[in-house]
C-alpha cells in the first residue's frame, strides 16, 4: 500500500473514531492543476465534535502513517477545519457549512468514494 493510501486509511479511521459522518474521498489525481491528490471530506454535528474529529485524525495519522499536518486552519470557530497533509487535504465541516460550500460538486470531475457511516 502506498503512503498516500495508508494516510487516507488512517485519516478515515480517525474520523470514524469520533463518529464523523458522511465521509467522502475525492480522487483528484486525474484532474490537472490541483493543489493536492485527494480530498477527504466529513462532518461533525457540533464545533466540539469537529474539534474532536480533527484531534483524532492528527493522532491516527501520526501513529498509523507517521504523518503530521503541514497546517490546520479553522479551529477557532470549528465550523470548517481544513487539514493539509500535502497530497491529502482533509475538510471537517458542520453540516450546514458543508452543504453551503458543497465541495463534492465543486470537484465534479473527481472520482468520489463514499465511506458508509459507522453507527
Amino acid at each position: 500500500m502506498n503512503e498516500t493510501k495508508l494516510l487516507i486509511e488512517k485519516i478515515t479511521e480517525g474520523i470514524q473514531e469520533k463518529k464523523g459522518k458522511n465521509i467522502v474521498i475525492a480522487d483528484l489525481t486525474n484532474i490537472d492543476d490541483t493543489i493536492c491528490k485527494y480530498f477527504v471530506i466529513c462532518q461533525g454535528n457540533s464545533p466540539s465534535q469537529v474539534s474532536a474529529i480533527v484531534d483524532s485524525i492528527k493522532d491516527s495519522a501520526r501513529k498509523g502513517a507517521d504523518a503530521k499536518p503541514y497546517g490546520v486552519d479553522g479551529l477557532r470557530n470549528a465550523e470548517w477545519v481544513a487539514m493539509d497533509y500535502s497530497d491529502v487535504l482533509v475538510h471537517v465541516f458542520l453540516p450546514e457549512i458543508r452543504n453551503f460550500y458543497n465541495l463534492e460538486n465543486l470537484w465534479a470531475d473527481a472520482k468520489l468514494t463514499t465511506i458508509p457511516d459507522i453507527d
